[in-house]
């Protein structure tokens, strides 16, 4: 599916023209799991979905771990009864492998051979598609629990798989044809390289946004090997909607993962500072905030898409714009200037 109103990219060499914005489904995995983000409503989840992709974005990211599977089941319901030129692309993720009787427990992260052909089996199943268009490594292999801290870090047990190892497994199942492309998430420019060597990495996939900004390294190797990108968390898991305030946050539901980390704890005045920056960019623009958030993200250089996420069709609607919306030097500078008074996050403060 390419034919849309929304603005497009070419996604590296993947053959694949995708909006500017894709559809992100974390959000939508329900309670239940170890990041899981509070009760849902499936029934809204799926409305939601399909009003976005009513609204033109032509791409949904997902990954088998969010809600232990129910993510992906739910986009597989929400696509079934389209007609196939209407169906999305559907990008999801291997190797953060859960422990079905203590579903609560950090998932772990493996990529064992046997583990990601088990996992892609499954992914196929649950989305009800015979390919994947984008099959991408949640985060390197450890061999360890993933304690949600945002940097990756984590100690690496001696039974880690290498990276030559699972890459040439991915590599395995692109020529195969269960998937299409294949990229790497929250790994560093050294182990894209080491990767690269193998195999092209046809995508990237690293958090990015005015509040966390230390990819830009990632994003800056991607761009000059023809690597496409797709950066999560442009609006820092809701902090720059520009709707957060320290009120809503005390309020956070109980199972919502936002109300125990650092950026909705110690960083929060912070990070409120740079979503209140944004404010007057988008009354100059007329746009909301979130869409600045984002537009800032597209900005960059080397950057095909931001994925946003949405479990109500409202807001998908807070956001829908941020693919046309042009930034002017003086914005890109204003923002750049709230940015360093606010302290928030580390890295470049402007494209």
């Amino acid at each position: 599916m390419t034919n849309t109103h929304l603005p497009t990219r070419a996604l590296g060499s993947t053959g694949m023209d995708i909006t500017r914005l894709g559809l992100g489904s974390w959000a939508v995995s329900g309670a239940g799991w170890y990041f899981g983000w509070g009760t849902t409503d499936d029934a809204e989840s799926i409305t939601a979905i399909r009003h976005a992709l009513d609204a033109g974005v032509n791409w949904i990211d997902t990954a088998a771990v969010y809600g232990l599977g129910h993510s992906e089941e739910l986009i597989g319901k929400a696509v079934a009864q389209l007609p196939e030129g209407d169906r999305p692309y559907l990008f999801t993720k291997v190797g953060l492998v859960w422990d079905p009787d203590n579903p609560q427990a950090a998932p772990r992260r493996i990529m064992k051979p046997a583990s990601v052909r088990r996992e892609v089996e499954d992914s196929l199943r649950r989305l009800g598609v015979e390919r994947i268009d984008l099959y991408q490594v949640h985060w390197p292999d450890t061999g360890e629990s993933l304690e949600y801290a945002g940097d990756g870090s984590g100690a690496v047990s001696p039974n880690a798989t290498p990276l030559e190892e699972y890459w040439q497994v991915m590599a395995d199942l692109k020529a195969e044809g269960k998937v299409r492309a294949i990229g790497l998430s929250n790994h560093s420019p050294e182990q894209l390289a080491a990767a690269e060597r193998i195999a092209h990495v046809d995508v990237v996939q690293p958090p990015f946004s005015a509040i966390h900004r230390s990819a830009a390294d990632e994003i800056a190797w991607a761009h000059a090997h023809g690597t496409g990108v797709i950066t999560y968390s442009p609006l820092q898991s809701g902090l720059l909607t520009g709707t957060f305030s320290a009120d809503r946050v005390a309020n956070l539901p109980a199972g919502d993962w936002r109300a125990a980390h650092r950026d909705f704890t110690t960083g929060l005045a912070a990070n409120l500072r740079v979503a209140d920056a944004l404010r007057p960019v988008a009354e100059r623009h007329g746009v909301t905030v979130a869409e600045v958030a984002i537009a800032w993200v597209l900005a960059w250089p080397g950057i095909t898409g931001a994925i946003v996420g949405a479990r109500k069709p409202g807001q998908v609607d807070g956001w829908i714009g941020a693919g046309s919306v042009e930034l002017t030097p003086a914005d890109l500078e204003e923002i750049a200037a709230a940015i360093t008074t606010s302290g928030a996050g580390t890295g470049p403060v402007r494209p």
